[in-house]
């Protein structure tokens, strides 16, 4: 039988959905290209970017990629035009990605997300500047680079969100079974699992400990969690795989395993 909604909550390890690798999954083109206004000239098509000679010249996918990439990778004016359409398409991504994630912020301000969109926008350009050496060509390259954007607008959203609000690290406050379990028996048993799983995280080491109340039962972006103990994110998600390991085995040597997940 799965725990209660409630008891899954608390148990769930990998609460944090939005991880540094992410891709665009699924967002049409079409509803990157945003209206607005913008610092830079450039003009991004669905064309290669160039002089204009092969305008209206549908060229194929890698010819397309080969194009920024060529350019990115010159010096001078035709260096800085890409540049400049590349930051544009940037924007244009972050803005939509910022705006998509509003819901679920509603106490960020209009200009407050304009400028999250801004700073998205400019890091990752940064980054893609730094890594096009390992653009490898199996998707458009326009494709490659928005996702830069999308990763850095998700992170600047969680932390702005989570600014000047305190990182809960102990456990002040537990789940509870819902009332509306679907029997008594139900409802002992998950009583009875999370009362074991309380105990056994009060016998994690201090950091898996807090990790975990922290992400788990608080919910909060790993990413912020990182920047708060001064740590990076591959350390926090290491030491998450082990203490979801730890508490597995603790709660199976209880005879508690827990069925249809928690892997």
């Amino acid at each position: 039988m799965p725990p209660a909604p409630a008891l899954m909550s608390a148990m769930n390890l990998a609460a944090e959905s939005d991880v540094q690798h992410r891709t665009a999954g699924g967002v049409p083109a079409a509803a990157l290209a945003l209206t607005g206004e913008s610092r830079f000239a450039g003009t991004v098509t669905a064309e290669p970017p160039g002089d204009g000679t092969s305008a209206g010249i549908a060229g194929l996918p890698s010819t397309v990629s080969q194009a920024w990439v060529a350019r990115l990778s010159c010096t001078g004016a035709e260096r800085d035009a890409a540049v400049a359409e590349l930051h544009d398409l940037l924007l244009r991504t972050a803005r939509f990605e910022v705006r998509r994630r509003r819901r679920a912020f509603p106490q960020l301000g209009g200009a407050d997300l304009d400028d999250l969109a801004w700073q998205s926008a400019d890091d990752a350009l940064m980054s893609i500047l730094r890594r096009l050496g390992d653009f490898r060509g199996d998707s458009q390259f326009t494709t490659w680079a928005c996702k830069f954007a999308i990763v850095e607008a998700g992170a600047k959203v969680r932390r702005h969100a989570w600014r000047g609000r305190e990182i809960p690290l102990t456990a002040a406050f537990w789940p509870t079974v819902a009332d509306d379990a679907p029997g008594p028996h139900q409802h002992a048993e998950a009583q009875d699992l999370l009362g074991a799983l309380r105990e056994e995280v009060e016998r994690l080491t201090a950091r898996q400990r807090q990790v975990f109340v922290a992400v788990a039962l608080n919910d909060v972006p790993i990413d912020v969690l990182a920047e708060r103990l001064n740590t990076t994110r591959g350390a926090l998600y290491k030491t998450l795989h082990d203490t979801r390991r730890k508490l597995r085995a603790a709660l199976a040597a209880r005879g508690l395993g827990i069925e249809g997940g928690w892997r």
